[in-house]
């Protein structure tokens, strides 16, 4: 017992651990903290030297984390929620009421879920219900005042000065390497529904592009993903979903717009409530650099 006593878990240090993981190395780290280089190598030295272990590999071509490391991670994220949790716990004021929230798929099946969970334990007296749909569909639901609030995803010109950024991300064409793509043919084109606004830039592109011809129709990130892989046709497809053999098209087709993650009010929506939901989503968002998928 005088042996434990004698080591800490400094929260400071398991934070600087996970974002190493998160944003994969010690740099990227540092600037997602805000700090520099030499403060997070220090911290993580001395959670070395107090653990009397190595956490990262330091050898080259070795994994970024030892197992030690591996296994203190499992750990980090735990004590991390939890203290977090804590504070804000103790520093809530008494919210009430009630919030309609929407929702793309790629933000409902991400940690947002756990960011909403942990929203409802704190403050059991508001009401949060939540729809799932595409992002124009989303906009046009807060024109009508249906929502209190939505993420949804924009191109990055189309951001507004109301609207709160919690990242952004590319948008890439993609296809399987083995798909072969003839110039004197259109392009099959695996395609989202009608509601999404990748596919209107898509055709209006087209209309001064290479000719693209829909042969799959899904609304789901899965299905395009699926179906990308199966060498059926090029998708636009954004960096989180870009995997395995997937090929970056960087010829003969124009270089999609970035996107970036909005938090967009109802133009009349404002509450205690929304407010301080606001402020958590992006609070945690920021400090992990954006939303990791589920599973």
């Amino acid at each position: 017992m005088n042996e434990l006593n004698s080591r800490r878990l400094e929260i400071d240090a398991l934070r600087a651990l996970s974002a190493i993981r998160q944003h994969g190395g010690i740099t990227k780290a540092a600037v997602a903290l805000g700090l520099s280089q030499s403060a997070v190598s220090h911290k993580i030295k001395r959670l070395e030297v107090s653990l009397d272990c190595e956490l990262l590999g330091r050898k080259a071509g070795a994994p970024m984390f030892t197992a030690a490391g591996e296994d203190l991670l499992n750990y980090a994220g735990r004590i991390l929620m939890m203290h977090d949790e804590a504070l804000l716990s103790l520093s809530k004021t008494p919210l009430a009421g009630r919030l309609l929230l929407g929702f793309t798929e790629d933000t409902a099946c991400s940690d947002l879920a756990r960011i909403l969970g942990r929203f409802r334990r704190l403050h059991p007296n508001v009401t949060v219900r939540t729809k799932v749909r595409m992002s124009l569909v989303l906009r046009a639901m807060l024109e009508r005042g249906e929502l209190d609030a939505a993420i949804v995803q924009v191109f990055d010109h189309e951001v507004r000065p109301a609207d709160v950024i919690l990242y952004r991300e590319r948008l890439h064409w993609v296809k399987h390497p083995e798909l072969v793509i003839r110039h004197d043919e259109p392009i099959p084109f695996l395609s989202f529904d009608e509601d999404c606004f990748y596919r209107k830039w898509a055709f209006d592109m087209g209309r001064d592009g290479p000719v693209l011809e829909t042969v799959f129709e899904c609304s789901s990130a899965a299905g395009i993903v699926s179906a990308v892989n199966a060498t059926m046709g090029v998708a636009l497809l954004s960096d989180r979903y870009i995997q395995g053999e997937m090929q970056i098209i960087t010829d003969r087709l124009p270089p999609p717009p970035s996107l970036a993650y909005v938090v967009r009010r109802a133009r009349k929506s404002r509450n205690p409530a929304l407010d301080t939901l606001i402020r958590e989503i992006e609070r945690d968002v920021g400090r992990q650099g954006g939303l990791a998928l589920a599973g």
